[in-house]
């Protein structure tokens, strides 16, 4: 395997420095090893590394901060290969990053990598264009689209009732005998747990009912 140029995100100091010993000791150098995903994308942009090492939850917001900061990197150089190694499944932009065009793709769980050969290997088949991702993610995001609305509560799920019946929220407060604040949190949380972020091109309300009727 040819000696690969690495971008490393990784907000937990001890395990970022592990990770690049571990990787010089196989024949690979991290050009940079930072702690945010402001810091990735700059990182990428001066060294255009053959790879990005990338943890999800990352500062300022530890959500979701480093792997929407690799599908951006995707999106600009479809060629640059993203492995995330995370503890945890992020599904809204999971599904993204893995159904995105051009180079290799992986996606790993942390405690989940059980021999250091293991993750090295991973790392080299998605720089060389492969596709590996834990069966734990796969499952997770299988899970996700067989039926979204199970995951939603019962009160939830009476609140979409309504939005399906084109109701406002004064009037879903009215009908349940609950606050507006109450119905928007319901609301927030629906679109959480159906996947659908902000998007200035799609109506979010709409896709929640949609999403209601299919289920």
């Amino acid at each position: 395997m040819r000696r690969l140029r690495i971008v490393l995100a990784e907000d937990a100091v001890l395990l970022r420095e592990g990770l690049v010993g571990l990787l010089a000791r196989f024949g690979h150098e991290v050009v940079a090893a930072v702690g945010d995903a402001t810091a990735l994308t700059a990182a990428v942009a001066e060294h255009a590394p053959d790879a990005v090492v990338t943890d999800v939850r990352m500062p300022p917001g530890y959500s979701d901060e480093g792997l929407r900061a690799a599908i951006a990197l995707r999106a600009a150089d479809p060629a640059l290969a993203v492995l995330v190694l995370s503890q945890y499944v992020e599904q809204t932009y999971a599904a993204e990053l893995l159904e995105s065009g051009g180079a290799g793709v992986g996606y790993l769980l942390k405690d989940r990598v059980g021999e250091v050969e293991e993750f090295v290997g991973t790392l080299e088949r998605v720089a060389a264009g492969g596709t590996v991702v834990d069966p734990e993610v796969v499952r997770h995001l299988l899970s996700r689209r067989r039926d979204p609305v199970q995951r939603l509560t019962p009160r939830e799920r009476e609140v979409l009732a309504l939005m399906a019946e084109g109701r406002s929220n004064a009037a879903i407060a009215r009908t349940l005998v609950v606050t507006e604040a109450a119905v928007a949190k319901h609301i927030a949380n629906i679109f959480a747990k159906l996947d659908l972020p902000p998007a200035p091109d799609d109506h979010r309300r709409v896709l929640a009912v949609l999403a209601y009727l299919r289920g």
